[in-house]
């Protein structure tokens, strides 16, 4: 029950974070990175970094990396029927993949692995309408459903117990 309140916690934090919408979206966006592609990848380091050094919305990234990390699942074949395309299909890509997987520090990414390559190409090409679409739909969330309950017990019982989590930061005895 506890991991159920820190998922919605984080979920409320990132769509009323204090950060600009722009922040927020690009957030998302780049996080829908860690989600789609295989965690355990060389280029997830990279977005990390990304999200850590540039302006980004922290928690929009983590917003991100949780709703597209099903979708991810869901599009494994895909992305394994893409990477396999670009990897052993296209003949003009070949000396790319051979290069790459002679590169020492790039072949610690795994850049002749069907599935990385597949979605990291499907997030590269969805990346742009990842971004609108959040655009949209925090946009959405505000207007609508955070008017609307945003006095109501469960909000308030959300910021309570983040004020909650704070206090036992402090005093974990208890």
């Amino acid at each position: 029950m506890y991991w159920l309140v820190k998922f919605i916690q984080s979920l409320v934090q990132a769509l009323n974070s204090e950060g600009t919408l722009g922040q927020i979206f690009a957030g998302v966006a780049i996080g829908a990175c860690l989600g789609l592609t295989p965690l355990i990848s060389l280029h997830n380091l990279l977005i990390v970094g990304v999200i850590l050094f540039f302006r980004v919305s922290v928690p929009g990234a983590t917003l991100g990396w949780m709703i597209f990390t099903p979708v991810g699942f869901a599009l494994d074949p895909v992305f394994d029927s893409i990477g396999l395309s670009l990897l052993a299909e296209t003949s003009a890509l070949q000396p790319l993949w051979v290069t790459l997987y002679n590169t020492p520090v790039i072949a610690l990414g795994n850049p002749t692995n069907t599935i990385v390559v597949g979605s990291l190409v499907g997030w590269m090409v969805g990346v742009g309408p990842i971004f609108f679409l959040a655009r949209w739909g925090v946009g959405w969330y505000r207007a609508t459903i955070y008017e609307r309950y945003k006095d109501a017990r469960f909000f308030k019982a959300i910021k309570a117990s983040k004020a909650y989590g704070l206090y036992r930061l402090f005093r974990p005895g208890i």
